[in-house]
Parts: C-alpha cells; sequence; structure tokens
C-alpha cells in the first residue's frame, strides 16, 4: 500500500512538473502578432521575435532604419531612446507628443522584459540589471552571436555597411526570424560558421 502511495506521489509530481513547464511555451507569440500554432511548431513561435505590428512605429521608424522588434531590448532601454528622439544617434527624430506615446506603449509592451519568448529573454540574460543598452548590436548575446563574422564582410561591405542593418544578412527579419542557419550576407552569400 505505501508503495503505491509512493509511486503515485510520483507519477503526479512529474505531471505537475511538465504541465507548470509546458506554460512557457504558450501561445503568446499569437497575441503579439507572429504566426498561429497551425503555421509554426512550439518550438518555433518561441524562438522568433514576435513581429512588429504597429503601423506608426513601422512607418516612422523604418523611414531611416530597419523596425526593430521590440523584444531585442529591455523596457528601459525603449523608454531612454523614445526620451532622446531629439538626438536620435545624431538625428533628429522628434514625433509629435501623441506619436511618441503611442510607439512608446508599442516597444515598452512587448520589450524582452515583458514577452514570455525565449529570443528575447536570451538577449535580456545578457544585459546586466544597471545596464541601459541603446543598441541591440551592443548587448552582449548580440556580440556573442556575431563574434566569428570578419568585420570585411560587414563594416567592410558596402551592400551590408554596419551590423545594425540586419535585413542585409537576416532575410526573414522583418518576419521575426533570426535563425543562424538561414543567414545570407549580401554581396558574400550564405554564412554558416
Amino acid at each position: 500500500m505505501k508503495q503505491q502511495n509512493i509511486w503515485g506521489m510520483v507519477l503526479l509530481s512529474g505531471c505537475l512538473t511538465f504541465s507548470l513547464a509546458t506554460l512557457g511555451w504558450s501561445d503568446e507569440d499569437e497575441r503579439w502578432g507572429g504566426k498561429s500554432k497551425q503555421d509554426k511548431n512550439v518550438w518555433e513561435r518561441t524562438s522568433d521575435v514576435p513581429l512588429v505590428t504597429n503601423k506608426n512605429y513601422q512607418t516612422e521608424c523604418s523611414a531611416c532604419h530597419f523596425a526593430y522588434q521590440p523584444g531585442f531590448l529591455p523596457e528601459r532601454s525603449w523608454k531612454k531612446i523614445m526620451g532622446s528622439l531629439d538626438d536620435h544617434f545624431g538625428e533628429n527624430a522628434e514625433l509629435s507628443d501623441a506619436m511618441t506615446q503611442e510607439i512608446e506603449n508599442f516597444l515598452v509592451g512587448r520589450a524582452a522584459d515583458v514577452i514570455p519568448n525565449r529570443f528575447s529573454r536570451s538577449i535580456l540574460r545578457s544585459i546586466s540589471a544597471g545596464e541601459t543598452p541603446l543598441r541591440i548590436s551592443k548587448t552582449a548575446y548580440f556580440e556573442r552571436k556575431h563574434d566569428e563574422i570578419p568585420n570585411r564582410l560587414v563594416a567592410g561591405n558596402p551592400k551590408v555597411r554596419s551590423f545594425s542593418n540586419c535585413l542585409n544578412c537576416h532575410t526573414t527579419g522583418d518576419q521575426g526570424s533570426f535563425d543562424e542557419h538561414r543567414v545570407n550576407i549580401a554581396g558574400f552569400g550564405r554564412w554558416d560558421d
């Protein structure tokens, strides 16, 4: 009788552990504009960065650069970036107060420390608590992922010019996928480390 109770407890504990573990693999990405679970398996849904779904952010920011997914930086970084648009990396990118607030709400509501996404969590773990990075390319995660790529293929490549030009190598980046196995460096070709 006691042995039966022990095995029952072991089975119950295992079921509870499995159930709690699957909570991290929820359908949260669908809420932020990702593909439905029919389109992608669980691993892919939680590894891609949720898509940019705010039209004003897409329009205003992509006029000058790739509209980075909010899951690349923590909330504090997006607040600092949006609070200093008068000197946005040497440019005046000021918007109306209403537009600034709308875009900031979108960014901080989907920031790396808000969304349940493995990719964003990996970036977040590479940022110390007291750090507020303003460039995704300056996070330890980004630097580690790109450390094997020779500078001549990026900064020395007139078709890329900078690590901040994500779409010049990650051709599916605007779809939230930065899979390292799909890297195709403009002017060079497929990259395989």
